[in-house]
Order: structure tokens, then C-alpha cells, then sequence
């Protein structure tokens, strides 16, 4: 039979895994935020204003503001600035 474990060393054991796992995480999501990024500047040159609902979302997050108020001119210049990034 396994010997038990106490309270506090799987807490502790369990602190360290996931401290692993955010770190393992955090490097797959900002790939995946590059990715998406690109993936998303390619759609807003390829199309026309109005947007498609996911590329709405990251515009919203993009501009820091509700996509009912962002124009045509924000869309613009976010793609200059993150073309020259």
C-alpha cells in the first residue's frame, strides 16, 4: 500500500506543478497571440468595414474600446503601427 502523504507536502507539490504549468503555458499563449495577431492583420487588409465578429473582438481589445465606437481611421492606423512594429 502507498504510504500517505501529509497535507502540506501536497500542497506544496501542487503549488510547484502549477507554477510549472503557467510557465509552460504562458510561452504557448504568446505564440498563439503572435499567431493570432498576424492572423488577424491579414483579414483586416484582405476585407472590408464592417468586420466579422471575431475580428471585431480583437479590434475591441486591440483599441482599448467598444467596437461600436471604433472607425474606420482607428482600424488604419493600428494597422500602420503594427505593420512597423
Amino acid at each position: 500500500m502507498a504510504q500517505r502523504m501529509s497535507t502540506a507536502r501536497r500542497m506544496d507539490r501542487m503549488r510547484d506543478n502549477q507554477a510549472i504549468s503557467r510557465t509552460v503555458n504562458g510561452h504557448l499563449k504568446r505564440k498563439e497571440r503572435a499567431n493570432r495577431d498576424a492572423r488577424m492583420l491579414g483579414l483586416i487588409r484582405a476585407g472590408k468595414f464592417p468586420y466579422t465578429p471575431a475580428v471585431q473582438s480583437w479590434l475591441a481589445v486591440q483599441l482599448d474600446k467598444r467596437f461600436v465606437l471604433v472607425t474606420e481611421d482607428d482600424v488604419r492606423k493600428l494597422v500602420a503601427e503594427k505593420t512597423k512594429a
